[in-house]
């Protein structure tokens, strides 16, 4: 098969969990004998960059908050149609407005919804009234559509008819890393709290920061991640900022292992997911997570957690005060979580599901 992703930022994956969602499809559908283009944006693929044998198509847009991915996504639409792709998939809710034109050429489309992406606050009024109104083509204008949670199938059964495929997000499992690059950042392995995300408001990190600090601790928190057009709120995470709340921009790599792999505990205090790819690698490094509870988190941890009323600065602190003072629950939590995610979650599973449902529709148009 001839295949296209559309609405991701790019490859490699150094942020976003859309692109490390294309990342691990994409490659392991190119280990299955499939021909593989991912549309990439100017300023986050480099020239030159590769990616497992995955055509990496750099292409511009107008880098504004509002204007970015929908140019993106409009050169990436007309382009694809006219390469006349076997199948072209559309990622997350706005790039879905385009779902139709591929197939004015004869390609299949599909689009996967990551999340309800009208739900984040850091969109204004409009914005997510436009956002809002991607829902109907995520769930008409394609083929076929995926969601990635169980909440999100029952929510577009619900409003808008479509009976949605369930392929969830996935992980690898790690081999856990000694602490080596972590230490000049003033890291103990044992001795932090960890946060991985974007800094954006519906991440949640405010009410971390806020329940954290009220904690007498030589424990440490650090908050890994940057901004997504969000510098006010970036700026408001600084104020909480000393030598016990670190905040460390984006970590890649080898770093990042390090940093799930020595953390005491992990928390995730989002107020709006699709299906959290950093909960996932939480689990997978067999960490304990203090999550909100809002149903698509308790969805993929289910009893392999630890949750908190979402927004309840009060309910968070004392969690995280007791499990900070609880070492002893911390290792049960610890044992649960690998043992989850080797049973529920796959990247392999992700892509074998995939693949089978572009398959499908072709057969469907022979």
């Amino acid at each position: 098969m001839r295949i296209a992703m559309i609405g991701q930022k790019g490859l490699p994956a150094t942020y976003g969990g859309i692109e490390r969602h294309v990342e691990e499809i994409g490659r392991r559908l190119v280990a299955r004998g499939h021909d593989v283009s991912v549309f990439c944006r100017l300023y986050y693929t480099p020239a030159g960059a590769q990616y497992h044998g995955v055509h990496l198509l750099r292409r511009p847009s107008i880098n504004t908050k509002h204007l970015d991915t929908a140019t993106h996504v409009t050169w990436s639409s007309v382009e694809a149609t006219l390469r006349r792709y076997d199948i072209v998939h559309f990622h997350a809710l706005g790039p879905s407005a385009f779902a139709w034109l591929p197939r004015l050429h004869g390609a299949r489309t599909v689009v996967t919804v990551h999340g309800l992406d009208w739900q984040r606050e850091k969109w204004g009024k409009l914005a997510s009234w436009v956002l809002k109104q991607c829902e109907y083509p995520a769930a008409h204008f394609a083929n076929r559509t995926i969601v990635v949670s169980k909440t999100l199938r029952e929510y577009f059964r619900d409003h808008h008819h479509c009976d949605a495929a369930f392929i969830p997000n996935g992980t690898n499992l790690p081999t856990p890393r000694p602490a080596r690059k972590i230490l000049p950042l003033g890291l103990t392995p044992g001795k932090y709290v960890l946060f991985v995300g974007r800094l954006v408001p519906e991440k949640g990190v405010h009410y971390l920061c806020e329940a954290f600090s009220r904690i007498p601790s030589d424990m440490k928190l650090a908050l890994v991640g940057g901004m997504s057009f969000s510098q006010d709120y970036v700026d408001l995470l600084k104020r909480y900022e000393s030598d016990r709340i670190r905040l460390l921009d984006y970590v890649f790599g080898e770093s990042l292992e390090e940093l799930w792999s020595n953390a005491y505990m992990v928390v995730q205090p989002s107020t709006m997911e699709g299906l959290s790819i950093a909960l996932l690698e939480a689990l997978s490094y067999g960490r304990c997570v203090l999550l909100s509870d809002i149903p698509e988190n308790l969805e993929v941890a289910e009893e392999c957690a630890v949750s908190f009323r979402s927004k309840d600065v009060d309910d968070l602190r004392e969690k995280l005060a007791m499990l900070m003072a609880r070492p002893d629950l911390v290792k049960q939590y610890e044992g649960k979580a690998r043992d989850h995610i080797l049973r529920q979650y796959s990247w392999d599973k992700v892509a074998e599901s995939t693949e089978a449902l572009y398959q499908n529709l072709l057969a469907r148009r022979r």
